[in-house]
């Protein structure tokens, strides 16, 4: 048996031992939260499922482990773009209904109030396309006299032969025809516009776009997309009646064909010469347009009529890899340099 003199001696040790030990617990718990505080001063955390990636100017050493272009669960949208030094931009360029975008400061919208039913499913109606007799309050027959050569620019934005609702029509019909929404089609190129917004915000000004001197190509659905951006004379004026909707830029946009896809348009169109052919793969794998456009497609499903600046559909599917080259001609087997050359009339 033990005395009570050791008893006490003993219960004594493990209550003071107890103590220490919950001192020090208590100790290490407030220093592990006070480094928390102190790194989340100094770390901000990102918005939800944001990337924690440095952005345009800054550039990665390696190529960022997310998809070109990236939507995290909070919306927002990158873009991924080589430099020429083979370093890694990342671009902000997420595309959001009714926002503005600098420096047109014209909001992304729908003419829903023309046509509800591309507001609702991304299509045109064909009884609404019919039944319309303006578009913007402006009548039909005005933007297509606007709208042809000579007239609000000299090369227009239709053919003489072409009016706004066959144009329209056509191309409403061509991306039903690919599975495919103008939301989709209008994406890509808006994605660019937000890039060339960001761009040339961290120069300063609208007129140092054109040079684009440190960026080689980006990168889109596994494809590289290379780009041309130069400031044209003036500013170009809207068809449409739609405030402060303008263009001063020329977006040239292309990709070059893998060996796979030359050998197999090359296989296909062997009914072509070699002139021929090299016209129908330029029509296909290259654009150039105005800045206005990306906004007409969303608006209004308007790509424009088949002159110089008109930014096709096939041509959007296949350059930004929304369609690989074997589902395009599967849509349009044996015909496909037909659609991108046919025009739309009445009569067609």
């Amino acid at each position: 048996m033990i005395s009570r003199w050791t008893f006490n001696v003993c219960l004594l040790l493990c209550v003071f031992s107890c103590y220490i030990f919950c001192f020090n617990s208590l100790g290490n718990t407030s220093q592990t939260r006070l480094k928390q505080r102190i790194q989340a001063i100094a770390h901000p955390a990102q918005p939800n499922n944001s990337i924690d990636l440095p952005l345009y100017p800054d550039t990665l050493e390696g190529k960022p482990e997310i998809p070109s272009p990236y939507r995290a669960e909070n919306g927002m949208e990158y873009l991924t773009v080589v430099t020429d030094a083979s370093k890694y931009s990342l671009f902000p360029v997420t595309v959001k209904s009714g926002e503005s975008i600098e420096p047109w400061n014209v909001p992304l919208e729908i003419d829903a109030t023309d046509f509800p039913t591309l507001a609702k499913i991304g299509l045109h109606s064909e009884i609404e396309l019919d039944a319309a007799q303006r578009i913007t309050g402006r009548s039909i027959a005005e933007i297509t006299e606007l709208g042809r050569p000579g007239r609000l620019s000299s090369s227009g934005f239709l053919c003489e032969d072409e009016d706004v609702m066959s144009v329209i029509k056509g191309d409403n019909r061509l991306v039903k025809k690919l599975g495919l929404n103008h939301l989709q089609t209008a994406t890509p190129l808006i994605h660019l516009c937000h890039m060339i917004r960001c761009y040339s915000n961290h120069h300063h000004s609208r007129t140092h776009i054109h040079t684009w001197k440190d960026q080689s190509y980006i990168l889109y659905n596994g494809k590289k997309i290379f780009l041309e951006v130069t400031l044209t004379k003036g500013g170009q004026k809207s068809i449409f009646n739609d405030g402060d909707l303008d263009g001063a830029w020329g977006i040239k946009i292309w990709r070059d064909l893998d060996t796979n896809e030359t050998k197999f348009l090359t296989e296909r169109y062997n009914r072509l010469d070699e002139n021929q052919r090299k016209s129908f793969v330029q029509k296909l794998s290259q654009m150039m347009l105005g800045e206005i456009v990306p906004f007409y497609i969303y608006r209004y499903g308007f790509y424009e009529g088949h002159t110089g600046w008109r930014a096709d559909p096939i041509a959007i599917a296949f350059i930004f890899g929304l369609k690989s080259i074997g589902e395009i001609e599967n849509t349009f087997p044996g015909k496909l340099d037909y659609e991108l050359y046919r025009h739309f009339t009445n009569e067609n």
